[in-house]
């Protein structure tokens, strides 16, 4: 006698859609996203994003590959709101930052004590008092000439700025209208990055301790001295030029 056997047909779950990927693009877009910025060195634009998902390749999940070319900025940018929100509600140990214009995944703080370790043996030289007082100066002044920097600080600031300048967290935005024409100095998106900004408006008390406007009957005059917490003299040194004094021991 026979004896005959149904084969049991065996289906790809719903929560790894890989066919009908347009009937849930959200939930999938969501997937692939946490994938490429968990995978980054670095953070990355929304159009570096989209990039990732135009230059996909992979047999595998070809209909995949091909529908998530047409994906467009904002909903990139709809499915990074729902997964921050997503690792909020189930209490994660990271998140989504946006820092410089770019996404990022970052470690939450109160996890720092146990992250840190591991991170000495790659993390740059702490910047040194004076080249972190020039830096606030010029992001707070940014377009500023080295002259205008030193009339704040009251001392030469070469040492300084080649400092930030190799560092790439000040960068050489033009020159002045003035006689000379002397170079113009402002932040990069490295600078945002090193702080941990989106952008510049998230610098504390920016309104406070941005240029003052001179009035419209002494335009001709120079600009007033920034707060007090700004303008902190340190001694030159011998020949009038303050060296930059960054301990490559200590950490960021």
């Amino acid at each position: 006698m026979r004896i005959s056997r149904r084969r049991r047909r065996v289906s790809w779950p719903r929560h790894l859609p890989l066919r009908k990927l347009e009937s849930s693009p959200i939930v999938e877009l969501r997937s692939v996203i946490e994938a490429i910025l968990f995978s980054a060195q670095k953070a990355l634009t929304l159009k570096e994003i989209r990039a990732a998902f135009a230059e996909a390749q992979g047999e595998e999940a070809a209909e995949c590959v091909r529908a998530f070319r047409r994906v467009k900025e904002d909903q990139i940018e709809q499915a990074i709101a729902e997964l921050q929100a997503e690792f909020t509600a189930q209490n994660r140990s990271f998140t989504i930052q946006q820092v410089a214009g770019a996404w990022q995944v970052v470690t939450l703080p109160p996890f720092a004590p146990w992250v840190r370790p591991l991170m000495n043996e790659t993390r740059a030289a702490r910047l040194s008092q004076p080249a972190l007082e020039t830096l606030a100066i010029i992001a707070y002044r940014q377009p500023i000439t080295r002259a205008d920097i030193e009339g704040v600080r009251g001392v030469a600031v070469d040492g300084v700025m080649q400092t930030l300048l190799e560092r790439g967290l000040v960068t050489i935005t033009g020159r002045a209208e003035v006689p000379g024409r002397p170079m113009l100095f402002g932040t990069t998106r490295q600078f945002l990055e090193y702080f941990g900004l989106a952008d510049l408006s998230e610098l504390p008390n920016a309104t406070e301790l941005r240029r003052p406007q001179a009035p419209p009957e002494r335009a001709g005059a120079p600009a007033a001295s920034p707060p007090s917490d700004l303008a902190v003299e340190s001694a030159p040194n011998a020949s009038g030029n303050e060296a930059d004094e960054s301990d490559p021991s200590e950490t960021k």
